[in-house]
């Protein structure tokens, strides 16, 4: 299973290149290294009842599974097929649809095989990954093949892209670093089978008490920039004013914006004294940012230039106090 979207991205710059033969001799070892490690504890998930299959990763000795949350949307139960045959039956725990996050823990006490969780918010373009999943569903035949990539853009929120190859199946399956390190799940197939987006691990530790007390919550959206989750400041822009700035039409009540003393008429020319020329410009700044981030908007009100601080609400936290 594997959903099939994809957005705008902001491209960073790609890090230094592979130079010589030892180099790609040294790669070639640590991508070994990670998939030999990374093999035993990365698992199908199939659906008993429609026969629908994802993948997922074991982070915990006790059988704690990190998977995509449409993986496993709509199941209580799921069988967990092991790279060597193996079947077991794993309790779907909590799901942040709005991050594409989900939990599965194994209802069979272990010790299961595990990898551990690294950070997903320090990567940058250019870094080496590594992706399995069982592609094409649960195959007895084969181990899950493994690929290997690159970081290429932030994405917005939680997510970023990478050009690891992926197909049906591999949604839920796990992304490491060189180190072995887990830093993402497979979320979606973008424009082509090498443009493909994953969730930050980073973003399971944000939500993990309520994932793991079984909580299931959001939504996901097709449009990143409709996400329950994307951090807002609270206005409605205006008609494009092309090179001059973003004009305010309407200023939400109780919104951060209004906190802040934006009005109606207000010219956003700014942000964290970066110049912004248009709405697009301003959506793609604010959707790298996260909730709670405290930012500097460059004004201009008739005559006057000005600095406000705006410190960034959840979308879905605007609408339920408004």
């Amino acid at each position: 299973m594997l959903l099939v979207y994809g957005w705008a991205c902001v491209g960073l710059q790609a890090q230094e290149s592979l130079r010589s033969v030892g180099d790609l001799v040294s790669l070639e070892k640590r991508v070994h290294g990670v998939a030999q490690k990374a093999l035993p504890a990365t698992v199908a998930l199939v659906s008993d009842g429609t026969g629908s299959s994802g993948s997922g990763v074991i982070v915990s000795k006790d059988g704690l599974i990190l998977t995509a949350a449409h993986v496993i949307q709509g199941m209580k139960n799921v069988d967990v097929y092991f790279p060597d045959g193996k079947k077991r039956v794993g309790k779907v725990l909590g799901a942040n649809f709005s991050k594409d996050i989900g939990m599965v823990r194994m209802i069979d006490t272990g010790p299961w095989p595990f990898m551990e969780m690294g950070e997903s918010k320090p990567l940058e373009a250019g870094d080496w990954l590594v992706a399995l999943g069982h592609s094409a569903g649960f195959d007895p035949a084969r181990t899950p093949p493994v690929r290997f990539g690159r970081v290429m853009s932030d994405g917005p929120g939680n997510y970023f892209t990478s050009d690891c190859t992926l197909i049906g199946g591999d949604s839920g399956g796990p992304l490491f670093n060189l180190d072995g390190k887990l830093v993402g799940i497979n979320s979606s197939i973008g424009w082509s089978w090498k443009n493909n987006n994953h969730a930050g691990v980073d973003g399971f530790r944000e939500d993990w008490d309520r994932l793991t007390a079984g909580e299931t919550w959001g939504a996901l959206q097709m449009n990143p920039l409709a996400n329950p989750e994307t951090p807002v400041l609270g206005i409605v822009m205006g008609m494009r004013d092309e090179g001059r700035g973003v004009r305010v039409q309407k200023v939400e009540p109780n919104s951060p914006a209004a906190a802040a003393g934006l009005r109606v008429g207000d010219m956003i020319v700014a942000v964290d004294q970066e110049p912004v020329l248009g709405g697009a410009e301003l959506q793609q700044v604010l959707i790298k940012k996260e909730v709670g981030d405290l930012i500097s908007l460059g004004l201009v009100r008739g005559s006057e230039k000005l600095k406000i601080d705006v410190e960034l609400v959840k979308r879905e936290d605007l609408f339920k106090i408004r």
